[in-house]
């Protein structure tokens, strides 16, 4: 069946989603930038070679957390249904389960991922000249999974009951903590060890779990439906039928993104072998590129996370109206951040680079896709709504082979026409096929369908 939204309930809904997105818009930046504050004092003090160090291990890192990215969207939906139908008992009871699973995932990679980390990163074709900067960094990384794992599933799910300032909050300190930890290991401020590369790993777990103790603090003191107390501990356990229930929407979201980390591999093995000159332009892209994406990302799990709230209350009718407002803030949001990225991307890149060849290069790669980030937005809306009614298979099928089938092969072939250049010309190539496919299947398929909760 159709989702009509009747005309009266449209000035709610702008100010819902405008107050449920603007946090979590201001959340993923600062996320970002707690990154690209690391990269900002590594490529300014210690050169073109850290960047690329840590640009080399960036696809892996996506990669290794690419499911917990799954499970935290399919508890967000389960927990955002349980919230609309206001069972608090079934959100801390999905909250426990997922966070358990998260931590057992954690403590795998910890083990296995700090002994495979050079391994890892030779078998990528990483410059023979970074890779020991690249190796201490990822090991360090590697071995503090269980913190991250657990950093990212908290944020998703307290967004899943709607709280999104919480997690404003706890990026807020993370980032104030990287700010000052990070140029403190790298120049041994106060008697520390200088740690090279390393010490923006060094700083992204420090940084994370003194934002997790904050966490934990805070949510207890508001006696928040998620926060680490007795009634909460109760329910950290794995809880069977739950987790199915939180993998089954969860693992495909999961797989989708497994696919867009192996691409990114696939592609930065391509990009390395230009160089490691080639290596840091995409490390500086990459970050320029996040900013804008984070909201597209932003907007899209506002979609869902609205859209699981409609169904848990009974309100399925909005959720036409949900998908018209998400892509037109995509279009406005995010368009916008594409427009000062053209404008002001020499000095932006600027900031990670120093070299004047590498600048130069990392713009025009910029140019090339930034604009693509509106499509990819648009796409992510509707994908994201499906999810919340729990349909994901074909939406993230759909996803897959845009990413795998299209982007890859395309990146091959355009880069042994344009070189480089052809690389990222494949990127705005996969995103709009995966918007025609994504638009066909909501328009023809999807609001046919009757709304259940799940």
């Amino acid at each position: 069946m159709s989702h009509p939204t009747p005309p009266a309930a449209e000035p709610v809904l702008w100010k819902r989603y405008l107050a449920f997105l603007g946090p979590m818009i201001f959340s993923n930046i600062l996320q970002a930038i707690s990154g690209t504050v690391n990269n900002i004092y590594l490529g300014q003090m210690l050169g073109v070679s850290a960047m690329a160090a840590v640009s080399a291990f960036f696809p892996v890192l996506f990669f290794l957390i690419a499911f917990m990215i799954g499970l935290g969207s399919g508890a967000a939906v389960l927990i955002g249904q349980a919230w609309g139908a206001r069972e608090l008992g079934r959100v801390k009871a999905i909250a426990g389960t997922t966070l358990m699973a998260g931590l057992c995932a954690g403590l795998a990679v910890a083990v296995f991922g700090g002994g495979f980390a050079e391994m890892m990163l030779r078998g990528l074709g990483t410059p023979a000249d970074i890779l020991p900067g690249a190796t201490a960094y990822a090991r360090i990384m590697l071995i503090a999974a269980p913190g991250l794992f657990t950093f990212l599933l908290v944020t998703s799910m307290l967004r899943g009951v709607g709280d999104t300032k919480t997690p404003l909050m706890t990026l807020l300190i993370s980032t104030a903590v990287g700010l000052l930890v990070t140029p403190a290991l790298i120049r041994g401020w106060a008697g520390l060890p200088r740690m090279g590369v390393a010490s923006g790993a060094c700083a992204a777990v420090a940084s994370y779990l003194i934002a997790l103790g904050w966490l934990a603090w805070h949510l207890r003191r508001k006696h928040h439906a998620l926060a680490p107390d007795a009634a909460f501990l109760k329910h950290l356990r794995i809880d069977r039928a739950i987790l199915a229930k939180v993998l089954r929407i969860g693992l495909p979201t999961g797989l989708s993104m497994v696919t867009i980390a192996i691409a990114e591999i696939a592609l930065l093995f391509l990009v390395n072998r230009y160089g490691s000159q080639a290596t840091a332009a995409y490390g500086a892209v990459n970050q320029i590129v996040s900013y804008v994406q984070f909201p597209a990302i932003s907007i899209a799990i506002t979609a869902s996370i609205l859209g699981a709230h409609a169904i848990g209350a009974g309100r399925s009718h909005t959720l036409g109206q949900i998908a018209r407002t998400g892509l037109l803030m995509n279009v406005v949001l995010t368009g916008s951040l594409v427009l000062l990225g053209y404008l002001f991307s020499r000095s932006v890149i600027g900031l990670f680079i120093t070299d004047a060849a590498v600048v130069e290069k990392a713009q025009t790669l910029l140019h090339i896709m930034l604009w693509s980030s509106v499509i990819m937005g648009m796409s992510m809306v509707l994908s994201g709504l499906m999810r919340a009614s729990g349909v994901v298979l074909v939406p993230t099928a759909i996803s897959m082979l845009a990413i795998a089938g299209i982007e890859v092969p395309a990146a091959w072939f355009l880069s042994k026409a344009y070189g480089l250049n052809g690389i990222w010309a494949a990127y705005p190539v996969a995103f709009l096929a995966m918007l025609a496919m994504q638009t066909a299947y909501y328009r023809t398929v999807w609001r046919k369908m009757p709304i259940r909760r799940l």
